[in-house]
């Protein structure tokens, strides 16, 4: 899957594009440590289990076999704003606040079936907000949360799917088990032959 193509899938998906986009084109993720992006391994083990539920293991694997939890950290370290920045760590306490309130418990005790009616929830929730639905259009002015934008702050639950999309199918996992790829796909061929349920490809 190209790049361009990865940036469509995930615009589709979540009805804005891509957050950061940006930082991801033109500056290189750096391999920083994980002690440097303010997060911890319990915060990584939290994103992983959010991130399963956007995409679970099937027949191929889930967000959490590629540590996308992991990547998560270091892409909002790396290429957020700080103020992008803050609304994903508060929408993290966000979500666990929501589970107490709904379910009684803290995520990470939700039964599978909870977790998606909650993660439905807030993608729809998500959804009129980046409509700008939720505000008061006379009265309320777009935030620049990103240099040179000056659309209203994106929803946290559309930075959590945002990130969980981007993670995996950049990481080894999505690209190998769940797109087709090839790292010297050889020549340009317009006439190759498809089959209906054929995986895409990364390359």
């Amino acid at each position: 899957m190209e790049r361009r193509d990865l940036l469509k899938l995930i615009a589709t998906a979540t009805g804005v594009a891509l957050v950061g986009a940006r930082a991801l084109a033109y500056n290189t993720v750096s391999p920083v440590p994980l002690s440097a992006t303010k997060f911890s391994q319990k915060d990584v083990a939290l994103f992983n289990e959010m991130a399963e539920v956007i995409i679970p293991q099937t027949d191929t694997p889930g967000a959490k076999a590629a540590n996308v939890g992991q990547i998560m950290a270091i892409l909002v370290a790396d290429c957020y704003t700080s103020k992008l920045q803050k609304i994903f760590k508060d929408g993290i306490t966000k979500i666990q606040t929501r589970s107490k309130l709904e379910f009684k418990k803290e995520f990470l005790l939700l039964t599978p079936t909870q977790r998606n009616t909650l993660f439905q929830a807030l993608d729809s929730e998500a959804k009129a907000h980046n409509q700008g639905k939720h505000y008061h259009i006379a009265t309320e002015k777009p935030s620049k949360w990103e240099p040179g934008t000056d659309e209203f702050t994106p929803h946290y639950f559309t930075l959590l799917k945002q990130l969980t999309l981007y993670g995996f199918f950049t990481s080894k996992e999505g690209a190998n088990k769940v797109l087709r790829y090839v790292a010297t796909p050889g020549r340009y061929d317009g006439a190759l032959s498809y089959k209906k349920g054929d995986r895409a490809w990364a390359t």
